[in-house]
Formats: C-alpha cells, sequence, structure tokens
C-alpha cells in the first residue's frame, strides 16, 4: 500500500503541521468547483477558522471511501471578514509547487465514519492510501451519449470553456430540443437548437451569458439574481440532423411544451 503522505515527501514536501480537508456536501458542489478551475477560492472561504495550520492537504470526496487528492496548500493568511451582521474567514493560500504529478490524479482510499471535515495531518495522514493514480488529471468525463446528458451550470461552463473533444463533437453535429429545469422549483424551460454547429453553439450562449438570450430567463435572474443560474439542469429531450427543416425542429419544439406543460406552469411564455 503507498501513502499518499509518503508520494508528497517523496517530492520534496516536508510535511509538518498540516491540516486534511474533507471537502463534501451533497450537491457535489466541491467538484463542480473543481471542474471550474475555482476550488481553491471555494476553499478559501470559511464559516469558522478551520485551518489553524500553515499547510491544507485537500480531499475531494467522491464516493464512498474513495476521494480525490485536490492539492497541498500554504496557508499565507487569514482575515476574519464582517458583513451584514454575520462574518466568514477568508483564507490567503497558495498551492505548493511539485505535486502536478499528484494533484487531480491520486485518487485515494479514506473511510471516513464521522462527521468532521477538517483533520489533524499528524492523526489521519497515515491512513490515506492512494487507490489510483490517473494517468491525466480528473474531468468531466466523455460525452456518455445523447440519452445520458444530465449537466448542471457549471458542468456546462466547464465543458464549453474547454472545448471538451467529445463533447463539442457530439453536440455540434445535431439540431434538437433541450430542457433547462430549474432545481429549486422543478419548473422547465423547453428550447430547441438547429443551424450551424447546433445544440453546441446554442449551449454555449448560456454558458457565457447564463440565460441565452431568452426573456423568461433574463427575468427570472433579474428577479433572483444571476447566481440562480447555479440552479439551472441541462438535459436533451430530442435531436435530429443539422438539416432538418426549421419549422419541423419548432414543431418538436411546441410537442414538448404541451407534453411538459412548460408553458401553463414552467418557464416558457410562449
Amino acid at each position: 500500500m503507498i501513502k499518499l503522505t509518503d508520494l508528497i515527501q517523496l517530492a520534496g514536501v516536508t510535511l509538518d503541521d498540516y491540516k486534511i480537508h474533507c471537502a463534501t456536501s451533497l450537491k457535489n458542489t466541491h467538484l463542480d468547483a473543481y471542474f471550474a478551475g475555482e476550488f481553491k477560492s471555494w476553499q478559501e472561504h470559511q464559516n469558522k477558522e478551520n485551518f489553524k495550520s500553515s499547510l491544507i492537504l485537500s480531499l475531494i470526496h467522491l464516493e464512498s471511501d474513495r476521494w480525490l487528492f485536490a492539492g497541498l496548500y500554504k496557508v499565507l493568511e487569514i482575515r476574519k471578514i464582517r458583513q451584514k451582521g454575520t462574518h466568514y474567514f477568508k483564507y490567503d493560500t497558495e498551492e505548493i509547487d511539485g505535486l502536478a504529478h499528484l494533484s487531480g490524479m491520486a485518487v485515494i482510499s479514506f473511510r471516513k465514519t464521522f462527521r468532521a471535515s477538517y483533520l489533524r495531518g499528524k492523526k489521519y495522514g497515515e491512513k490515506l492510501i492512494v487507490s489510483e493514480l490517473r494517468t491525466q488529471k480528473m474531468s468531466i468525463g466523455d460525452f456518455p451519449g445523447f440519452n445520458a446528458v444530465v449537466l448542471s451550470f457549471h458542468e456546462l461552463q466547464t465543458i464549453i470553456r474547454e472545448k471538451i473533444p467529445s463533447w463539442k463533437s457530439a453536440l455540434s453535429n445535431v439540431a434538437g430540443i433541450y430542457l433547462i429545469t430549474d432545481k429549486s422549483n422543478g419548473k422547465h424551460y423547453v428550447g430547441s437548437a438547429c443551424g450551424e454547429q447546433g445544440i453546441w453553439k446554442r449551449w454555449e450562449e448560456y454558458a457565457n451569458n447564463k440565460h441565452g438570450g431568452n426573456k423568461e430567463l433574463k427575468s427570472l435572474l433579474k428577479t433572483k439574481g444571476s447566481e440562480h443560474s447555479e440552479q439551472f439542469q441541462f438535459s436533451l429531450l430530442e435531436i435530429c440532423s443539422l438539416q432538418a427543416n426549421t419549422e419541423t425542429v419548432i414543431h418538436r419544439e411546441c410537442h414538448w411544451k404541451k407534453v411538459l406543460n412548460s408553458r401553463e406552469s414552467g418557464l416558457n411564455s410562449n
């Protein structure tokens, strides 16, 4: 068995005063943040002074006893921020160099049967066993097939920003009907995409401006705030050839609006 701490020290990094951060959440926001390149800033915002140490060894929960090593961070400064009658702690950190071969690639086996998420390194470090060492940094997987597309807004942004080849190839070569679900209330928005680059081009607009130019979603985000886009989930209802007649695509869009009742009780206004 190979310990993560042994591999870190073999890379020339000394582990002395460190905390282990076990990042977990029911909605996988930690993993979304990692895929979006925002995990560092996400971790630096803490409700309590959780990192009373000079180093933070970060783990992101995947499933069961599996965790992803998300880097080792040096604590530079901590500030207590007071805001609107409450406060939080803002950490300034920098990722330790020399661990690029492990960060995002080392999958750790660690059985955590307790709730605490901020652990003393000296007590738990020896229990972090490397179960897999990936050849590539973990990111959103390859395109799963048209019938299996379910994306959070953060995942969509990551796919579009990184132009993940399998996703771009698949979505650029089909037109079709898509569904946006507001997970906060279950309401649906049914839309269609046709023409050059099909679904990819249409979803690229959502990734860039959050509303895709739809007046209903613009109004929703104006009322609830742009951060409400994090509640949007994207999926596909039906695909067709890029050469499909526009009228045919619109007809199918209307069919799905009727099926899902998205005009009367959803987010479509027409």
